[in-house]
């Protein structure tokens, strides 16, 4: 893979649940991480006292965090909804030269800072919320 632009990489959020997604306008920083808890399964009879992992347990997780400013009054209205109401609807995280990550986040953070000289700013935190589906990109 070649070096990308930073700006390629997209949080996307459906604007009312029919798949309608916009890009989250603002943001100058995107972080995506992906993980999973495993499940250890070591025992007095594991192989010379090695960890064992159980092979397809433990919960998968994604979190996205970004930053930047208010840009959108729509996404910005939109995020701050999902906030206050809890709900988890389909985001879209466009990776370049990666693929798309498609399904539920919940808005589980946001932060608004200031200052009198310069311009607001926020941040956002999301937590995958369910089933996450991958889409190479078509090259």
């Amino acid at each position: 893979m070649v070096a990308q632009n930073g700006k390629d990489l997209l949080v996307k959020v459906d604007m009312n649940g029919t798949q309608q997604f916009e890009t989250v306008a603002g943001l100058r920083a995107t972080r995506v991480s992906f993980g999973t808890d495993t499940v250890d399964v070591t025992s007095l009879d594991s192989p010379e006292g090695w960890r064992e992992l159980l092979a397809g347990a433990g919960t998968k997780t994604a979190n996205i965090s970004g930053s930047g400013v208010f840009k959108d009054a729509n996404t910005d209205a939109r995020v701050r909804e999902l906030f206050f109401s809890g709900t988890a609807p389909e985001f879209q995280i466009v990776i370049p030269d990666f693929g798309t990550v498609e399904g539920p986040f919940q808005v589980s953070g946001i932060e608004y800072a200031g200052t009198y000289d310069g311009e607001a700013t926020f941040e956002l935190s999301l937590a995958s919320a369910g089933l996450l589906t991958f889409v190479e990109p078509v090259i």
